[in-house]
């Protein structure tokens, strides 16, 4: 916990296996084995993580109900980790104080999707990647996997995510068979020609 004039700062998270403890010790985290766990006791949760069938709806109405009343919600990660309406209901109950994001689903967004209308919210665009130095890796990275697929030498791992048909590489590690894509033909009917 850091104690700042006052405020305090619980930096906790969930993941599938927890971290070496030095590390928790060494950037002062807690460990929730549950989502649950963690939502009961923090006052801001913030999502980064991918979206796959697993994480597909995670906040949905039930989980919503385990938040400390007056938490507020953070997704700067995708879209449909969340479930749209209970978003809105958990906001209009005053379950969730606030939400804050910059992914939408459908993406982009209709004029009557219910996240712009509905109570405390904070919405943005989603440009996380636009700095400068986010575009130079970028373009670095791309070019090195052009390169390496031209010249029939091996792409790292850190740039696989399916080889072969099958995930590859980091995104082995990061993703899981299967389609949380549904819903896309919503945004595609507001799509111009």
């Amino acid at each position: 916990m850091l104690k700042t004039d006052s405020v305090f700062a619980l930096y906790a998270y969930v993941r599938s296996a927890g971290l070496y403890s030095a590390v928790e010790q060494e950037l002062n985290l807690t460990y929730h084995s549950s989502l649950e766990s963690l939502t009961k006791v923090c006052d801001v949760v913030t999502l980064n993580c991918p979206l796959h069938p697993e994480t597909e709806h995670m906040i949905n109405e039930q989980a919503l109900k385990n938040f400390k009343r007056g938490a507020y919600l953070i997704n700067t990660a995708r879209g449909k980790l969340c479930n749209r309406d209970a978003i809105v209901d958990a906001l209009e109950s005053g379950q969730l104080a606030g939400y804050a994001g910059d992914v939408w689903f459908p993406q982009p967004a209709p004029n009557d999707h219910p996240w712009r209308t509905m109570p405390n919210h904070g919405m943005t665009p989603h440009i996380s990647g636009t700095s400068l130095s986010a575009q130079t890796r970028y373009a670095a990275g791309t070019r090195e996997i052009l390169e390496c697929y031209f010249e029939g030498r091996p792409i790292r791992d850190e740039y696989l995510i399916v080889q072969g048909g099958r995930l590859a590489g980091v995104g082995a590690h990061s993703y899981s068979k299967g389609n949380a894509t549904g819903g896309s033909e919503e945004a595609a009917q507001f799509k111009k020609d």
